[in-house]
């Protein structure tokens, strides 16, 4: 029987007994290339006891828990190091900026080095090839930027707090969208998109859509306006970062730390986390099957975890189970960082195969019910863990990882080893200098404004604008042509009446005259010309307009 199958003692909380001392050296030896994580502690550090994690195992995935500073960002970073040490690249988001420290070495000091030499670790300064992002270019380091179309409906509902009914309904619109042909590269265009289906030109297409009301369009619309006025316009547009950046090595075969600064979009919470799941969902889709590799291809740690499971719905929590069940097959490890496991769904928690778990503190009862439930996720130990956990102190843990045969190891209490790099952020001068350095900045750094659904529709409803606009045109036209041709032909008619009737008076005093028209003055009008202009032709003529057209005052 292996010493991995050799049945625990009875949990204690005193000192372990030479024989699980042994069981647990034996859990933690293993034949590959491993990380080392720490000395396992017996009241105090059994440097010969090393706890370890298989290099290989990594990509099964771990959980790196622990109430605020009980060194959790320290073991994050000394895993970092040693990953890009052994040739892994590795992608982290920096909340408070402090991991920025593994591009510097580390410094010495007494303290430091009698912790390093008691757990049996030959501490030195050293720093990591590191790489700085930030969301949209806010902040310092390379913009990282996503479409709204490659983003998608379910994590942007995440985003704008819609319900589920909401969030098939925005799957609707994209799927509109994508038939149109109508690009969705930023918010600005999938606003316009919302716009047109709620307007008079698109209601008949939004009619189409069946699912969608426009009540419910309407409610999307104005999260998205409040969305967009509280910044979060600039994280959407292009160039669209490419994630296979994350997976680069340095020419000397180590591998590249790919920081995320999120300093300046900390105060939003859901797009912090949401951002980082469309990324890792993002490396599912775009990286090949790969299978079981001596070492991944790339390690991802996913920070402040809790916040990516905050109101999440059932699909989006979904989406998540899937995608880390089927990424290391595509050579990604994630390890989810935050305080209890309690803040990570069961069905994501049973396959994250390394568990690290720092101190939690029980002060509330709602504290209590959160440690037992993080004691009934461990596997039977010889320690009381409720009890341990609140003994833990800083920089120590609960260990236990997934062996090359694929079996949970031994629970050790760790304490971990130190970051060779600094314990404290790089100097902002140096990680600038870092960002304009980078190559992938001539990339990235310009945003590219490109004809989307936006433009495309409002062209759109400007054409149909300037037609209806035309067609309102012509139709005057046609009123005053046909207003004029009636008027013209009631001036015809009128002045045909009155030739008429000037002739028959010219014909009454040709008669009256006997046929005489020759007067004594040399300058006297003709008889027609003194019919057509008596006084009683003029009020004829006029009485005859004034009927067609009113009396003249308007």
């Amino acid at each position: 029987m292996s010493a991995v199958d050799t049945p625990a003692p009875a949990e204690t909380s005193g000192p372990l007994e030479a024989d699980e001392i042994a069981r647990i050296v034996s859990g933690y030896t293993f034949e590959a290339e491993t990380l080392d994580l720490g000395a396992l502690v017996n009241g105090d550090p059994v440097p010969e006891a090393q706890i370890r994690i298989p290099l290989a195992m990594t990509n099964r995935h771990g959980l790196v828990a622990g109430a605020t500073g009980t060194g959790k960002t320290r073991t994050l970073q000394g895993l970092a190091e040693q990953l890009a040490a052994k040739g892994v690249p590795v992608f982290a988001a920096d909340i408070k900026g402090d991991l920025t420290g593994v591009a510097t070495p580390g410094e010495s000091n007494e303290k430091l080095l009698a912790r390093t030499r008691a757990i049996g670790q030959e501490w030195e300064p050293a720093a990591s090839v590191t790489e700085y992002f930030a969301l949209g270019g806010i902040g310092t380091g390379v913009p990282v930027r996503a479409t709204v179309s490659g983003f998608g409906p379910l994590l942007l509902s995440k985003v704008l707090g819609l319900n589920e009914t909401q969030e098939s309904s925005l799957g609707l619109v994209f799927h509109y969208a994508d038939e149109h042909g109508l690009a969705l590269v930023d918010l600005s265009d999938l606003r316009a998109v919302l716009t047109y289906l709620t307007s008079d030109e698109g209601k008949a297409e939004l009619k189409q859509l069946g699912g969608l009301s426009s009540a419910t369009a309407g409610v999307i619309l104005r999260e998205l306006i409040t969305f967009a006025d509280d910044g979060a316009d600039v994280f959407f547009g292009e160039p669209e970062f490419d994630v296979k950046d994350f997976l680069r090595t340095a020419p000397d075969g180590r591998g590249v730390i790919s920081l995320l600064e999120v300093p300046g979009v900390i105060d939003k919470p859901a797009l912090f986390s949401t951002f980082l799941m469309y990324l890792l969902a993002e490396l599912f889709e775009t990286l090949p099957e790969v299978g079981d590799l001596d070492k991944p291809k790339l390690v991802f740690f996913f920070d402040e975890a809790h916040l990516l499971f905050k109101d999440a719905s059932r699909a989006f929590v979904d989406a998540i189970v899937q995608t880390v069940r089927l990424i290391r097959s595509k050579g990604v490890g994630v390890f989810f960082v935050t305080q209890t496991p309690k803040d990570v769904p069961a069905d994501v928690l049973g396959q994250l195969g390394s568990r690290i778990q720092h101190a939690l503190r029980a002060f509330t009862p709602d504290d209590a019910k959160a440690l037992r439930a993080t004691v009934g996720t461990y596997p039977t130990s010889g320690y009381d863990l409720e009890r341990t956990l609140q003994e833990l102190g800083t920089g120590e843990a609960i260990v236990t990882v997934m062996s090359e045969k694929g079996a949970p190891t031994p629970v050790a209490w760790t304490r971990m080893r130190a970051p060779q790099g600094l314990m404290s952020p790089t100097p902002a001068p140096a990680v600038a200098a870092a960002v304009t350095a980078s190559p992938l900045l001539a990339r990235y750094g310009t945003a590219i404004d490109r004809e989307s659904a936006r433009e495309i529709l409002t062209a759109k409803m400007a054409a149909a604008d300037a037609a209806e606009k035309a067609a309102a045109d012509a139709a005057q036209r046609a009123k005053d042509e046909a207003e004029y041709a009636k008027q013209k032909a009631a001036i015809d008619k009128a002045q045909e009446k009155a030739e008429r009737d000037a002739q028959r008076e010219y014909d009454r005093l040709l008669k009256k005259t006997g046929g005489s028209t020759r007067t004594t003055r040399k300058a006297e009008k003709s008889p027609l010309e003194q019919v057509l202009g008596s006084k009683t032709t003029q009020t004829i003529i006029s009485s005859v307009i004034r009927g067609v057209f009113g009396n003249g005052r308007r």
